[in-house]
């Protein structure tokens, strides 16, 4: 179910019709929010990336295709 929403004065303004219970409560989340991550997990996602480079320009790396292969059934 997508929901559409607008901002005004501050505040979200939803006009859509909708067969939820009266009551129900919905998050509203920004369609491009860009990630999800807090600042921590932003800076480990950061730190693992950098690492995986460094992995690479170091020769520490495995074909894709390979472990593939080794995880079908023979």
């Amino acid at each position: 179910m997508t929901i559409k929403a607008r901002v005004q004065d501050g505040r979200l303004i939803v006009d859509e019709p909708t067969n939820l219970p009266e009551g129900t409560e919905v998050r509203l989340l920004p369609l491009d929010p860009g990630d999800w991550l807090d600042d921590d997990d932003r800076a480990a996602l950061h730190d693992a990336l950098a690492q995986s480079e460094a992995d690479v320009k170091a020769g520490r790396w495995l074909d894709a295709a390979d472990i593939l292969k080794g995880l079908r059934p023979q």
